[in-house]
């Protein structure tokens, strides 16, 4: 392993977009490893990046990207995404509307078989990596034990009938780590739209070398996702529209897997009726009120209210509204495709785990301030989600 001064790395680069920003010394310390075991990646890799504030993209680094993060700039890497939203404009005309909740009785019968402990459970094996780095080796490693947990749940849970109306597929990229999408059928003839479920199952450390068990960011929101789906299957939910559950690689680089299944949804013109994205679902920072933090800047209005409506319909704590800025997660991909998409967060955006995310110390046991049972709350919203916009299709 070689070690050098990241100031000196910096300083040998081509001239940064960050200089715009600042010229801070490095956030990221004064000596880190710049190669590990498993991973591939090129520090000086050119990249295409749109960032925060900026109307045209630049080329930066690996580098310069890293560093952009570690300060808290956001952006889209555009690199392979270059025409995402170029039919944006078309959606917009035939946009969706989104009812007042009318399934409680169905909602209600899956919610109360959802389980704190497989919560538990899966988080404990799915931050048991070194890292789930999306150019790493145990970034792969991680997302197989994903795909593989998706397929015994499935196994073990969903009706024999059910099983053959059920897909599951990894969604392959240029990098190491493939993105996992899981589809339920729908069982209208006349109705081709889809709704989304999604997560991103990466995680990083600020210098992504280094370890990164990534507890809250994001295993919170894919396990939340995971025991929805589990407990939708396991109920027979058979959606009269398609669902989607979809975990989302390389969110940490720059959105780089959900821009790239937003790019394939849109060149099919898949018909997405609305997305919602759960990211960081665990923290329940000391001294505030337990609550769901509900984005409200780069989502759409309409599915935001309707993503309220549930909160207040069936969940245990209330909501809050907060915003988070540019391409801070997922959902920013399908809304730039021009897709209705959402983004609930643990808490307004203040009080989120910005202490221990993107570090080792991103663990379930760093804090009493991790809450299994505040990731139970989220997974009743997803499981709302899917039935109130997918409707359920149960026979007589």
């Amino acid at each position: 392993m070689k070690f050098l001064a990241l100031l000196a790395l910096v300083s040998a680069a081509v001239a940064t977009p960050l200089s715009l920003y600042d010229n801070e010394q490095s956030v990221l310390g004064d000596v880190v490893p710049t190669e590990y075991p498993g991973f591939d990646l090129d520090l000086y890799e050119p990249r295409l990046v749109q960032l925060e504030g900026h109307e045209s993209p630049v080329m930066m680094t690996e580098l310069e990207k890293i560093q952009a993060k570690a300060r808290g700039i956001r952006f889209f890497d555009v690199t392979e995404t270059t025409d995402l939203g170029s039919r944006a404009q078309f959606r917009t005309v035939n946009k969706p509307s989104f009812p007042k909740p009318n399934h409680n009785e169905s909602v209600r019968s899956v919610i109360d078989t959802l389980e704190v402990q497989n919560l538990r459970d899966g988080l404990d094996k799915f931050t048991s990596f070194r890292t789930r780095y999306y150019r790493s080796d145990t970034g792969k490693q991680s997302q197989q034990w994903l795909l593989n947990k998706i397929s015994q749940l499935t196994k073990e849970y969903a009706p024999k009938a059910l099983q053959d109306n059920i897909s599951i597929k990894e969604f392959g990229h240029s990098w190491t780590q493939s993105s996992i999408i899981v589809r339920i059928n729908g069982t209208s003839t006349e109705d081709d739209g889809v709704v989304i479920l999604g997560a991103h199952l990466d995680s990083t450390n600020t210098w992504p070398f280094l370890p990164a068990p990534g507890a809250d960011d994001d295993g919170s929101g894919s396990m939340s996702i995971l025991e929805s789906y589990r407990g939708l299957i396991a109920a027979g939910f058979q959606p009269e529209r398609a669902v989607e559950f979809h975990w989302y690689s390389a969110e940490e680089g720059g959105l780089l897997g959900s821009q790239a299944v937003a790019r394939s949804y849109e060149a099919r013109d898949v018909n997405v009726v609305a997305m919602s994205q759960f990211d960081m679902t665990a923290w329940v920072k000391r001294g505030t009120r337990e609550q769901v933090g509900v984005i409200t800047d780069f989502t759409d209005s309409d599915l935001t209210e309707f993503n309220k409506n549930l909160v207040d319909t069936y969940l245990d704590i209330p909501w809050v509204e907060t915003k988070c800025g540019y391409a801070c997660s997922d959902h920013a991909s399908w809304l730039k495709a021009g897709y209705p998409s959402v983004f609930t967060i643990e808490s307004t955006f203040e009080a989120s785990n910005h202490q221990h995310i993107h570090s080792a110390n991103d663990r379930y046991d760093i804090s009493d301030e991790f809450s299994f049972e505040h990731m139970l709350e989220f997974s009743k919203l997803a499981v709302a989600f899917a039935v109130e916009l997918g409707g359920w299709s149960k026979s007589t």
